[in-house]
């Protein structure tokens, strides 16, 4: 039919069988997606994605011969116009951060239903940095338990009040209505917010952006 969007081609990677042939047999009957290819490892994950040139890649963490945080780095340097989204049951801090860090744009966890799952990919495809709730509510609290003053860091990088709010909220994964919703502003108005944000801290992308709240305990 005109006008309709072509399927997300996705490639799902996990080293246990039963459990990657179950995501994607139960993923390529999802509306709008389609499954590609699957792979055990890291290593794999690599030669599949040359071959088959998926749009989003499912990749779980811990596995044999390379494990996925490190095929993460290597396949946005590889294949910058593939997506990656982590889809793992480690809700670890640490795992997180290295994983957006080697280029993810997404965390989720093996417990998301499948409905949620496709849709997910499909947000990926589209560019929507995301993170599983619980994820970023882990970060959220982990974060303000380090008792940092946000006043304070908001000076220190240059920012407003407002901006900062903006910038701890896209940490959390939350789209450009969420925000506007959260801070009872336009939409118009958190793009600027963002565009500024982007600009004053020499940022890429809103992934960039993530990072770098995360890490200096901007939420």
């Amino acid at each position: 039919m005109m006008g309709e969007s072509p399927d997300v081609r996705v490639l799902v990677v996990d080293d246990q069988q039963l459990i990657r042939d179950g995501i994607a047999s139960m993923l390529d009957v999802q509306v709008g997606v389609v499954v590609v290819g699957t792979a055990k490892n890291g290593q794999e994950a690599i030669e599949q994605a040359s071959a088959l040139k998926p749009d989003i890649i499912l990749m779980d963490i811990h596995m044999p011969v390379m494990d996925g945080i490190v095929a993460t780095e290597k396949l946005r340097q590889q294949l910058p116009d593939c997506q990656v989204v982590m889809l793992t049951t480690f809700d670890d801090e640490a795992y997180i951060i290295r994983s957006l860090q080697a280029g993810a744009c997404g965390y989720l966890l093996k417990d998301i239903p499948v409905s949620d799952l496709a849709q997910a990919t499909k947000l990926a495809h589209a560019g929507v940095y995301q993170l599983a709730p619980e994820i970023a509510g882990k970060l959220v609290n982990n974060l303000k338990i380090e008792g940092l003053s946000r006043v304070s860091e908001a000076s220190e990088h240059g920012l407003t009040k407002r901006e900062l709010d903006v910038l701890g909220l896209i940490a959390t994964g939350a789209t450009n209505r969420e925000i506007a919703e959260q801070l009872s502003v336009s939409e118009g108005t958190v793009k600027n917010h963002v565009s500024h944000v982007l600009n004053r801290l020499g940022l890429r992308d809103r992934i960039q952006a993530a990072i770098f709240a995360i890490e200096h305990h901007l939420t």
